[in-house]
């Protein structure tokens, strides 16, 4: 375990500096537009299965956390002029709120009545912020970026090293949790809630913890967003894409491991982000939608299980 935590931190590491590095020799500032886009659903993804796939609460507001991530940075820009960091951690201690809020009221609630109980959460805060005419209410807002950090040539360069830093924090959390008390407890409530409590799980604390820390990286990954396009309005910011993609990218990557929803968001975000320049973002719909059906049906449990199970088929095959 120990020697698995020093590679992890290690491949961390060289992630980092590659990404770095990359913001010194590549010219072409597509790249970092296309590559913030993914690293930013595999943050979201990662951060999902956290309460989506280790606990079983299928969670659908993650367009809502993601949207008050953004409009937490224009706020602060507009009434303080906050630096990024500024924006991202207290979108974060305002997504943490919001997630044990959520946990209070609705993690009494089982299933589907979960799930359309964080819909009717995305609904309301949406409604909220369109009549909120001090961040541009339904028209938007324009955001103005302020200098560049001497570090990077442009914004883009940067918010594409800070995602960067969002993903290997999500994905330390969510491995921390997997490997921890944390994660046994949450895939024993997910198998069976009652036996859970009956064995003297604590189940609703449990439950709570992964609402606050899976709110609270959902909206830092979204604070970046505002800055990235200089714009924001409701109806993007709050888009059920969010919610839709994020889920779909954890379920075809696999919640049983915390590298599941990683390969699902790699996946889906550089197919999506192929479909856009070829051939249109409209098609982007088409194929998230074909792609789930197709690994819901033949490979319920994602890439992951899929990958556990051919190899569980050679280790029969090879005893027999």
């Amino acid at each position: 375990m120990k020697r698995n935590g020093i590679a992890f931190w290690i491949g961390a590491a060289l992630f980092l500096a590659a990404a770095l590095l990359m913001t010194k020799v590549v010219s072409n500032q597509y790249p970092f537009f296309a590559g913030y886009v993914i690293l930013q659903f595999i943050a979201l993804a990662v951060a999902w299965s956290i309460l989506g796939g280790y606990a079983g609460y299928v969670n659908f507001g993650t367009s809502a956390f993601f949207g008050v991530g953004v409009y937490s940075s224009v706020f602060l820009v507009k009434a303080f002029g906050a630096p990024l960091p500024v924006q991202i951690l207290t979108a974060a201690a305002i997504g943490a709120l919001m997630g044990f809020a959520l946990g209070l009221l609705t993690l009494r609630m089982q299933g589907i009545f979960f799930s359309i109980a964080t819909i009717a959460l995305t609904i309301i805060i949406e409604t909220a912020v369109t009549n909120w005419r001090y961040v541009g209410g339904a028209a938007g807002i324009q955001i103005q970026r302020p200098p560049v950090s001497a570090l990077f040539d442009n914004y883009v360069q940067m918010l594409f090293f800070v995602q960067a830093v969002l993903v290997v924090l999500a994905v330390a959390i969510s491995r921390y949790i997997q490997n921890s008390w944390i994660g046994r407890g949450l895939q024993a409530l997910k198998d069976d809630e009652l036996a859970a409590e009956c064995s003297g799980v604590p189940t609703l604390r449990l439950k709570l913890l992964a609402c606050v820390i899976s709110g609270a990286l959902l909206c830092a990954v979204g604070a970046p967003s505002a800055m990235y396009l200089q714009f924001a309005n409701p109806e993007s910011a709050f888009n059920l894409n969010y919610s839709v993609s994020t889920l779909a990218m954890s379920l075809i990557g696999g919640t049983a491991h915390w590298s599941g929803p990683i390969i699902g968001a790699i996946l889906l975000g550089t197919t999506q982000q192929l479909l856009t320049v070829t051939i249109s973002s409209e098609v982007n719909v088409l194929v998230l939608g074909v792609m789930l059906v197709l690994f819901v049906v033949g490979a319920p449990e994602g890439i992951i299980g899929l990958i556990r199970r051919i190899f569980r088929n050679r280790n029969e095959g090879r005893e027999s």
